[in-house]
């Protein structure tokens, strides 16, 4: 049995996956094997770092591409540094590859690794992914809103019965194709996955006030400090006009630019 800090670096939040949230990401995928290939050759010219995730998430390895087997259908890819780790692997029937090439997110499932031996050397082996994630939206840069004074957000929910309730949530982070927001655990059946939260304000700092439709596509529970449980879901803005959008992505460049400019000790 696995325990429950076997990642490298000890226990963490799973993180979330856009190759798992096809209604947001899924006019990023790719089918076409050409087309795969054409990208997974590129990852392994530049010699790209890959990470594989498996056990949803909680365990990984790091890895890179050493060969694309296109006549026998299959990757080539190095083992693990930890050997107890690819271990594990091994056992495991699905895993999620991630990798950044040029700037562009990659990522696809794998249906299981087996050892294989490549030049002399103790690899793993793994079958073609017959789909492949590849996201490059730099319009949608996901920036981590200031805690201090969080921006928050109040929408409507609608009860079982139809009824609706008013909620506040303080934003964790915003992009120009949603935002991150805290719930409190109370409120778990408000916000599942596929919900719409209506009629959602936001104050952007000196930009203005955006109103628009939510929709919840990943909802997660965790621990804060003191232990107590909350939420963390993830909502896509529906509908979001081009002069919202431009609020937002104002927004996002100036606390970058503040950001960077504490960093380099120019405040």
């Amino acid at each position: 049995m696995m325990p429950a800090d076997a990642a490298p670096g000890g226990p963490f939040d799973p993180p979330e996956f856009e190759l798992e949230n096809a209604d947001t990401y899924g006019r990023y995928m790719l089918y076409s094997r050409t087309e795969i290939v054409f990208v997974l050759r590129a990852m392994q010219k530049k010699g790209s770092m890959a990470t594989i995730y498996f056990d949803h998430g909680k365990h990984f390895f790091l890895t890179a591409l050493i060969d694309i087997d296109e006549r026998n259908d299959q990757l080539i890819i190095d083992r693990g540094g930890d050997e107890e780790i690819n271990r594990w692997a091994l056992s495991a029937d699905q895993l999620l590859c991630t990798a950044n090439v040029d700037k562009i997110k990659i990522q696809f499932s794998l249906a299981g690794i087996k050892p294989f031996q490549h030049e002399g050397r103790e690899v793993f082996a793994t079958k073609m992914p017959r789909s492949l994630l590849r996201l490059q939206r730099r319009e949608y840069f996901r920036l981590d809103t200031p805690q201090g004074n969080p921006i928050i957000c109040h929408g409507k929910a609608s009860r079982e019965d139809g009824t609706e309730i008013g909620l506040n949530l303080p934003l964790l982070d915003i992009s120009g194709g949603g935002v991150g927001m805290l719930a409190p655990i109370e409120a778990e059946s408000l916000v599942t996955v596929g919900k719409t939260l209506h009629r959602c304000r936001m104050d952007i700092p000196e930009e203005g006030t955006i109103q628009v439709n939510l929709v919840v596509r990943n909802s997660r529970t965790f621990s804060m400090r003191n232990g107590q449980p909350q939420l963390r879901i993830g909502c896509e803005f529906v509908d979001l006009p081009g002069s919202r959008l431009s609020m937002i992505q104002r927004y996002i460049t100036r606390i970058e630019r503040e950001r960077k400019a504490r960093l380099s000790g120019l405040d």
